[in-house]
C-alpha cells in the first residue's frame, strides 16, 4: 500500500504572530524600482483603463510594493502581462525622467496626487495606493540635495541598464549604490559626498546588488511567500540553491533574523541536508530566545515555550531522517519540559510524534494512537485527531482488518474535515482510501477515488497563484492512476500522467521520488513482460536506491528469469526474514510466490505447495484479493503439473472472476491461457473431447487479445504453439499450419532463452 506520510508542521514562527527582526533599514522607500511602481500607480489613477485590466493591476499592487525590488525588465513584463497599454505609458514616463534632467524627476513628484485630496481615485488616504504614495512623498521630501541627485543618477542607471547590450564592455552610467545612511529617513545630514568611492563608479551592478539589502517589510513578504510555496506548491518556490543564496544574503545583513533561519531549515529539508537543517533549526530557536520578545510578553513562560518546541522540532527532524535514537531523546526532553509547564497542547503534539516514532521503528503503536486520538478530541485539536485516525487506519490495514471497518474510521475523519474545513486532510483521506482499495485489489474503486480527488475543488485559499494540486496526496493519486493505466496496457495515457507529474513535481522537489519509483516499476514490469531481461536489469539499482525492499525483490525476479536460481533463492530468503520483522505482509506473499516458482524450475512442484497454501492463508486473512487470486493461479498451475487438471480447473474458476474484473491485462491473459491448458489436458479423458478442444481454442484467442494489447511477443508465441497443437488434435491442417507459421515468425525475434511453455505459468 502506498503510504501517505503524516506531515506535522510545528512552526512556532506562525504561532508567535510577531516577526522579531531588526529593521533592515536602507532604501526603505525611495529606490529606482519604487519610483517605477509609483509611475505605475500614477498612470492607474490618471488614465482610463478597462475594468478587467484594472482588476488584474489591482492584484499586482501589494506584491509590487511589498516584494523584493525587481529589475526594470521584470517589472515591465509583469505589468505588460496585465495591461500592455499601461506598461507602455510607464515606460514612457520613466524615459522622460531618465533621459531628461533632474528637474523632470522633481516635476514628477510634484504632480503626484495628494492622498488627502484624491477622494475619487485609488490614491485616497486610507487606501493601499494612498498610503504608499504618502510614504514615498514623505521619504522624498526628507532627502537632502545630494541624496536627490544620487537617486536621480541611480534611476538613470536602473533605466539604461535594461537597454544596454549584453556585449557592452562597460556601462556608460555610474553604478551608484546607497549605503546604510543614504536614504535613512532618520538622517538629514549630507554625508553622501564623503562616502562615495571610485569603485562605485567603475563596477557594473549585479541584480542582487541593485536591490541591495531588503527592508523589513520586503524580507517578511519574501519569507512568507517562500514558506507558503514550500508547503503548497514547491515547484513555484525558488530552487533550493537559489533560495539558499538569497537567505545567506539576507542573514549577512541581519544574522539574528530568526524567521530566515527557519526558512533555511525548511529549504534544507527539501534536499535532505541533515547538517544545515539541524544548524538552522537550532539557530532559529536561539535567535527567538535572544530576541527577548517572548520573555517580555509572557515572562519565563515565553522562554520555556521556545525550549520545548525546539526539542519537539528537533525530534521531528530526526524522525524524518530515520535517526530514531536521537529522535527519542529529543522527544523525551520535550515531554519533560511540557509536563513541567503543564502545556497540554505541546504534550499532545509530543504524543502524536511518539506513536509515529514507534510506528517507524516497527512496533505496535495502536494503543498510543488511540490515546492520542482521545486526548486530541478532548483538547479540541481536530487536525491531530484526524491524523491519529489515519494512522489507525494504516495500522489496521497492515494488521488485516476488513475494508468496511477501515472505511467506517475514515468516515469519522471526513466528518471532522468538512466540519472544520481541513481541505489538506480531505486530500490525505482520499489518497489513503485509494491506497486501501489498491491493496485490497479493487482497482475500479481505487480509480473512482483518484478521480474524485483530482476533480475536487480545494477549500484552501489560493495565494501567490498557487493551484492546490501539488501536495503529496495528489502525487500519490496520480501514481496510482499511472499504475492502473499501465496494468491495462494504456501506456500512452501513462506517459501523459508522468509528463504531468514531472511538471508538477520536478526532480528537486521532495515528492518527486514517488513518481520516480512508480515510473521505474512500470518500466521494469513492461520489460519483464516482453522477456527483455537485459533491459530490466539496469533498472534494479535505481529502484533499490529509492526503495531497498522493492529493489531486492526485482533483483531476485531478474536472476530467476536468467536461470540464476541459487542467487535468486538466497536473496528471497533474506528478503522474507526482513519483511517478517517489518510485518510487510504483501511483500511476504510475493516472496513466497517467487520462491514457489523457483521450485518449479527444478520440476519440484510438490515442494512449492506448502508455500502456496501459506501464502493463500495470509492473503485471505488480510483480505488481499489480488494476491489471493494470484496465489490461486499458482496453485492451479501446480496441480496441472502434478497431473490433476480437473482440480486445477476448479481452483482456477475461483480466481477467474476477480482477475477478469480487477486484474491487470497480463494476469487476465495468463489466467485464460492456463484455463486453456487445463481444458487441453481434459480432452483425452472426456467423451466430448472435440468440444473441449474447440472451447480451448476460443479461450486462447481471448488470451491472445490481451497479450496483443501489451505487444507481449513471448506470450503470443506460446499461444500460437498451443493453438497449433489443438488444431492438429482436431485435424484442422490449414489452421495448424497458419499457427505454426506465426510461431516461426515470432521465434527468431526472441533471442533470449526462455523456460519451455509447458513449464511456465
Amino acid at each position: 500500500m502506498a503510504s501517505v506520510h503524516e506531515s506535522l508542521y510545528f512552526n512556532p514562527m506562525m504561532t508567535n504572530g510577531v516577526v522579531h527582526a531588526n529593521v533592515f533599514g536602507i532604501k526603505d522607500w525611495v529606490t529606482p524600482y519604487k519610483i517605477s511602481v509609483l509611475a505605475l500607480l500614477y498612470e492607474m489613477t490618471t488614465s482610463k483603463i478597462a475594468l478587467q485590466e484594472r482588476r488584474r493591476l489591482n492584484k499586482l499592487i501589494l506584491p509590487l510594493q511589498q516584494g523584493p525590488d525587481l529589475t526594470l525588465g521584470q517589472f515591465l513584463k509583469t505589468v505588460e502581462d496585465c495591461c500592455p497599454q499601461t506598461a507602455y505609458a510607464v515606460k514612457l514616463r520613466l524615459h522622460e525622467m531618465a533621459d531628461g534632467e533632474l528637474k523632470d524627476m522633481e516635476y514628477f513628484f510634484t504632480t503626484l496626487p495628494t492622498p488627502f485630496t484624491a477622494f475619487d481615485s485609488e490614491a485616497y488616504k486610507t487606501s493601499v495606493v494612498g498610503l504608499f504614495i504618502r510614504h514615498m512623498l514623505l521619504a522624498y521630501n526628507k532627502l537632502s540635495f545630494s541624496q536627490v541627485y544620487k537617486l536621480y543618477k541611480s534611476l538613470q542607471h536602473y533605466y539604461h541598464i535594461h537597454y544596454a547590450k549584453p556585449t557592452d564592455g562597460q556601462m556608460d552610467l555610474p553604478a551608484l549604490v546607497a549605503d546604510d545612511s543614504d536614504m535613512d529617513l532618520t538622517s538629514t545630514e549630507d554625508t553622501v559626498g564623503d562616502k562615495m568611492e571610485k569603485e562605485e563608479f567603475d563596477s557594473p551592478l549585479h541584480e542582487s546588488e541593485l536591490r541591495g539589502p531588503l527592508s523589513q517589510k520586503q524580507a517578511e513578504y519574501f519569507l512568507a511567500k517562500q514558506a507558503y510555496l514550500l508547503k503548497n506548491d514547491e515547484n513555484k518556490a525558488l530552487r533550493p540553491a537559489t533560495l539558499q543564496e538569497e537567505l545567506n544574503n539576507m542573514l549577512k545583513f541581519n544574522p539574528d533574523f530568526a524567521e530566515a533561519h527557519y526558512l533555511n531549515y525548511l529549504n534544507s529539508m527539501r534536499v535532505q541536508d541533515i547538517y544545515i537543517s539541524t544548524h538552522s533549526l537550532l539557530h532559529y530557536f536561539d535567535r527567538l530566545i535572544l530576541s527577548g520578545s517572548e520573555g517580555k510578553s509572557n515572562g519565563d513562560e515565553g522562554y520555556g515555550r521556545s525550549l520545548r518546541y525546539a526539542a519537539l522540532n528537533l525530534a521531528s527532524l530526526h524522525c524524518r531522517f530515520g535517526h530514531y535514537q536521537q529522535a527519542d531523546l529529543a522527544l523525551q526532553e520535550a515531554i519533560r519540559i511540557a509536563q513541567e509547564s503543564n502545556d497540554h497542547v505541546c504534550l499532545q503534539h509530543c504524543l502524536s510524534w511518539l506513536y509515529t516514532l514507534e510506528q517507524m521503528k516497527g512496533s505496535d503503536s495502536s494503543v498510543l494512537t488511540e490515546d492520542s486520538v482521545k486526548m486530541a478530541g478532548h483538547f479540541c485539536l481536530p487536525y491531530l485527531a484526524s491524523l491519529g485516525i489515519h494512522s489507525l487506519v494504516q495500522q489496521g490495514a497492515i494488521q488485516g482488518k476488513s475494508a468496511h471497518e477501515l472505511m467506517d474510521l475514515l468516515k469519522d475523519t471526513d466528518i471532522l474535515h468538512w466540519k472544520h474545513s481541513l481541505s489538506e486532510l480531505i486530500e490525505i483521506s482520499l489518497a489513503q482510501t485509494i491506497s486501501i482499495w489498491r491493496m485490497y485489489g479493487k482497482s475500479t474503486m481505487a480509480q473512482q477515488q483518484a478521480q474524485l480527488l483530482l476533480n475536487m475543488s480545494s477549500l484552501e485559499p489560493v495565494n501567490f497563484g498557487v493551484q492546490q494540486n501539488n501536495t503529496e496526496a495528489f502525487a500519490v493519486a496520480l501514481c496510482h492512476l499511472a499504475e492502473l493505466h499501465a496494468e491495462q496496457g494504456l501506456y500512452a495515457a501513462t506517459t501523459e500522467i508522468f509528463k504531468h507529474l514531472k511538471e508538477q513535481f520536478p526532480p528537486h522537489t521532495q515528492h518527486a521520488k514517488l513518481w520516480m519509483l512508480c515510473d521505474l516499476k512500470i518500466q521494469f514490469e513492461s520489460h519483464m513482460n516482453d522477456g527483455k531481461y537485459h533491459l530490466a536489469q539496469p533498472l534494479v539499482p535505481a529502484i533499490r536506491a529509492l526503495n531497498k525492499t522493492e529493489g531486492l525483490y526485482r533483483k531476485a525476479q531478474v536472476l530467476k528469469s536468467l536461470s540464476r536460481t541459487t542467487e535468486a533463492y538466497s536473496i528471497l530468503q533474506k528478503l522474507q526474514v526482513h519483511c517478517e520483522k517489518t510485518k510487510c505482509t504483501e511483500m511476504i506473499i510475493r516472496v513466497m510466490l517467487s520462491t514457489a516458482e523457483l521450485h518449479w524450475e527444478s520440476s519440484d512442484f510438490s515442494t512449492g505447495l506448502p508455500l502456496l497454501l501459506q501464502a493463500l492463508s495470509l492473503a485471505r486473512q488480510h483480505h488481499l484479493q489480488a494476491l489471493a487470486s494470484n496465489t490461486l493461479l499458482h496453485l492451479a498451475f501446480t496441480q496441472l503439473m502434478l497431473g490433476v487438471p480437473e482440480q486445477a480447473l476448479s481452483v482456477l474458476h475461483e480466481a477467474l472472476e476477480p482477475i477478469l474484473a480487477h486484474g491487470a491485462i497480463m494476469d487476465k491473459g495468463r489466467t485464460l491461457m492456463l484455463a486453456a491448458r487445463c481444458q487441453m489436458a481434459l480432452v483425452a479423458t472426456r467423451p466430448n473431447g472435440q468440444e473441449q478442444a474447440a472451447v480451448a481454442v476460443h479461450t486462447l484467442d481471448e488470451a491472445a487479445t490481451y497479450f496483443s494489447i501489451l505487444n507481449c511477443k513471448e506470450r503470443l508465441r506460446d499461444v500460437h504453439y498451443l493453438k497449433a497443437r489443438l488444431h492438429n488434435l482436431l485435424g484442422q491442417t490449414a489452421q495448424r499450419n497458419q499457427c505454426a507459421m506465426l510461431f516461426h515468425l515470432l521465434d527468431p525475434e526472441l533471442q533470449t532463452p526462455t523456460v519451455p511453455t509447458d513449464m511456465r505459468l
